[in-house]
Order: C-alpha cells, then sequence, then structure tokens
C-alpha cells in the first residue's frame, strides 16, 4: 500500500466542498434564506469591494471555497455573482496584514457570505498550518506525516486536503478503502493471523494495515501477510528494535509509527527509519489561522 493514493483526492473536493457550504448557509440562514441584517441596511444594487487578509501568520487551505459560497449565496438571493481573485493560493506561506484573496460585486453577496467563506477558510487554514510544522520538522528525513479519521463530520474531505496543502500525505480516506486490524480485531478474531485471513478472504482487493506493539507482534504480523504494520505507542527504542528486525525480512514492509509523537521528538522516531508518522492531531485539534473579510473604501 502506499499512503495517499485514494480515488478523489488529487484535487480539490469540489464536490464535498458544495454540499459542506450549502449545509453551513442553511445553519446560517434559516429556512427562508435571510441575513436580515444585511437585507435591512444594504441596498440591492450597492457594490463594493472587500479582502480576505491574514490576522496571523499561516498556510493557505481552501480558497476554491471563496467563489462557491459566493455562488450559492448569490443564487439564494438572486443576484450577480462577484468576482474573485485569489492571491494566496493553497499551500501558501502568508504573515499577518498580507490580502489571500479580494472580491467585488453585490454588496449584499459578500457580506451575506462573509462568515460561511471565512469559517471554513480559517479551519481548512489551521489544519494546513499544523500540517505544515510537522512537515518542516521531518525535512531532509525519508519519512512523511500522514493524517488519520480524526476528522470533523462532513469535513474530511477538505481537511485531507488541507493536509496535503500543508504538506503532508492522507492515509486511508475511511473504513471502506483500507483495512486496518487493530486490538479489538485481533481479540475478536482470536489472532493476528486469523484477523488477516478473513480480511483477505472476504475483501482480497483491499489493502491491509496491522496495528502492532512489540517486536514480535510485529514478525507476527508479517508473518501472517501484512506488508503495511502501524507501530503504536512503542517507545523510541524499542521501535527501532522492531524496524530493524522488519527490515531484515526478504519482502518489503511499509512502516508507521503513531502515538504520543510531538514536534520536539518527530526527528528521532523518524531516524529509526520509519516510513510514516501519522498524527491525528493535524484534523483533531489544529487551531485555526485568523483570517478576516474587510470591505474597501
Amino acid at each position: 500500500m502506499t499512503a495517499g493514493t485514494a480515488d478523489g483526492l488529487s484535487g480539490f473536493p469540489d464536490a464535498w466542498a458544495r454540499e459542506l457550504v450549502a449545509t453551513a448557509l442553511r445553519e446560517d440562514l434559516g429556512p427562508d434564506g435571510l441575513d436580515v441584517t444585511t437585507l435591512a441596511t444594504i441596498p440591492a444594487d450597492q457594490e463594493r469591494a472587500g479582502a480576505i487578509v491574514a490576522r496571523a501568520p499561516g498556510v493557505i487551505a481552501g480558497g476554491p471555497v471563496i467563489s462557491l459560497v459566493l455562488e450559492a449565496v448569490a443564487a439564494t438571493i438572486g443576484a450577480p455573482v462577484p468576482a474573485v481573485e485569489v492571491v494566496r493560493p493553497d499551500g501558501s506561506r502568508v504573515e499577518r496584514g498580507d490580502v489571500v484573496a479580494r472580491v467585488s460585486g453585490r454588496t449584499q453577496v459578500v457580506l451575506t457570505a462573509e462568515r460561511t467563506i471565512l469559517n471554513i477558510l480559517c479551519r481548512l487554514s489551521g489544519v494546513a498550518t499544523h500540517t505544515r510544522r510537522w512537515a518542516d520538522a521531518l525535512e531532509g528525513t525519508s519519512t512523511m506525516v500522514l493524517d488519520t479519521r480524526k476528522t470533523t463530520p462532513g469535513m474530511r474531505w477538505l481537511e485531507k486536503y488541507a493536509v496535503r496543502a500543508g504538506g503532508g500525505t492522507n492515509k486511508r480516506l475511511g473504513l471502506y478503502d483500507v483495512a486496518m486490524i487493530k486490538d479489538n480485531h485481533k481479540l475478536a478474531a482470536g489472532s493476528v493471523g486469523a484477523a488477516h485471513a478473513l480480511v483477505r478472504e472476504r475483501f482480497p482487493d483491499v489493502d491491509v494495515q496491522v496495528e502492532v506493539t512489540t517486536p514480535a507482534e510485529a514478525r507476527e504480523a508479517y508473518d501472517a501477510g501484512a506488508r503495511f504494520i502501524m507501530c503504536d505507542n512503542m517507545p523510541v527504542d524499542v521501535l527501532r528494535e522492531t524496524v530493524a528486525l522488519l527490515r531484515a525480512l526478504p519482502e518489503p514492509v511499509e512502516i508507521e509509527a503513531t502515538g504520543g509523537l510531538t514536534l520536539e521528538v518527530v526527528r528521532e522516531y523518524a531516524a529509526t527509519g520509519v516510513d510514516f508518522v501519522s498524527v491525528g492531531g493535524l484534523t483533531h485539534s489544529s487551531p485555526i489561522v485568523d483570517l478576516a473579510l474587510d470591505l474597501v473604501d
């Protein structure tokens, strides 16, 4: 298995983004599609320009959402779609004060779309920024940082896109594209070998990864046929022993380390020779990047 090659993850997940935008606007505008403040205070034909500006440093992700939200709002209120100029494409580093994008058109559309744009853009940029820190920490090694399934419901495809924008690599998308045999599966099936055999029998074309916690269990997983092994919560000395054991075996094995990793120690773990480190915090604990949409005089 090669991480990050799930179908549909090569570019921006437009269809999922449109679903998210529709849901977010239903939350914000209610059943009748109303921004009561903007509709009451801004003439329908007024046009203004605005800029999305970084209020903190970070890495941008989610730029295509700007146009998607503006299109959806324009359709809701029956107005022309504002123009968008993306100044900093996804993956770009920004500093405080940098302009990320410019918009121009009907003021009602821009102001009604503002919070939905920022909610999504700030969140995805936070994921990209956090991921960039891990990718930078691993620079010069052969180890890549992976994401996990610990994502915000409804935002997985977008958050995994943001991981890529930050220099990370996607692991499995869900429960359907890769089988991951964990402790509960091993316990229920009776052993690592039994669990692996059952998956291979039922889903012969699906990649299989096995979670292990000791060198002996790693060897057991290899003997069962596993060629993608995840070493969970191993101290670095135990991980080094496990990697050496697996690298000495006849067939190549992809090795991942996970659990308890921090930016301060990740290079030490990378030095063991693992192919990947996986970090749930990329998507479940990333703080947002503060962005604002300001109208221009």
